[in-house]
């Protein structure tokens, strides 16, 4: 028997079809979590296992595989990537103060868990502002892959704008346009996981175009006091109570001093 967390392919890529190998090996079942949804793919590699009379079961652990492929099966089901926004502010929700500096709004173990969450994004996208105010290098830092020459493997760097030549993030992968046609864009470079940490002008144009499947708020046990610093968003918001947007938390957890929250949009 023969254990796969995806539908076995049944075309020519890089390597042959999956499903041949199978067959020539004499495996008698397969067990499979999920149907690959790529439409190269989408059931025809069961048909083909089936075809050639290997029993085949599909569904054992599917949760758990969907949990863990969900930028793939994510990129493939929508063809954009999965947008997770992190954001950082004190509990009064604000990132930074009026002269926009803000290190560090939260402590060691929240900026630790942002570094393994972009080690887990294949590109990392910003505002053409906050390269010019902040010059962030954009690099992870103690969770990097490691490619097969040994090398560190850092996420795309992707800022909307132009930036400037002297940028400390570079390469730098410079968009414009419409947010979707960047979304499109970037899945086209095989991106499955874009997190955006771009300042309140870039989250509140994602969050008002209803493009982000996840959002990741670090918030920090301290305030700021007043109303003339800088908020997590930015632009119009909703007009009234009954407009604004209500997510769905799906995680909850204490980092040193401060506490990360986890959510995403509601199903309709």
């Amino acid at each position: 028997t023969m254990y796969t967390t995806l539908e076995p392919c049944c075309h020519q890529g890089q390597t042959g079809p999956c499903t041949e190998a199978i067959i020539n090996a004499g495996i008698t079942r397969v067990v499979i979590a999920l149907a690959d949804p790529d439409p190269l793919v989408a059931g025809k590699g069961i048909e083909r296992l089936r075809a050639a009379g290997i029993e085949v079961d599909v569904g054992v652990g599917a949760a758990r595989v969907e949990r863990q492929l969900r930028p793939y099966l994510h990129h493939r089901r929508t063809g954009r990537p999965l947008v997770v926004l992190k954001l950082a502010a004190t509990l009064d929700g604000f990132t930074a103060a009026p002269d926009r500096s803000s290190k560090w709004i939260t402590g060691p173990e929240a900026r630790s868990d942002s570094h393994r969450l972009r080690a887990e994004s294949d590109a990392l996208l910003v505002g053409a502002g906050t390269i010019r105010a902040d010059d962030p290098a954009l690099t992870v830092r103690d969770f990097a892959p490691i490619g097969v020459n040994g090398d560190e493997i850092q996420p795309l760097r992707v800022v909307l704008g132009s930036a400037p030549a002297d940028a400390r993030a570079q390469p730098l992968i410079e968009l414009s346009g419409e947010l979707d046609d960047v979304l499109v864009d970037l899945a086209g470079r095989g991106v499955l996981q874009l997190m955006v940490e771009g300042g309140a002008h870039v989250a509140g144009a994602f969050h008002r175009e209803g493009l982000i499947d996840r959002y990741v708020i670090y918030l920090a046990p301290a305030l700021f006091g007043g109303d003339d610093a800088r908020p997590l968003f930015s632009g119009p918001g909703a007009p009234t109570i009954g407009d604004i947007w209500r997510g769905e938390i799906i995680d909850v957890r204490q980092l040193g001093s401060d506490v990360r929250i986890e959510m995403r949009p509601r199903a309709n």
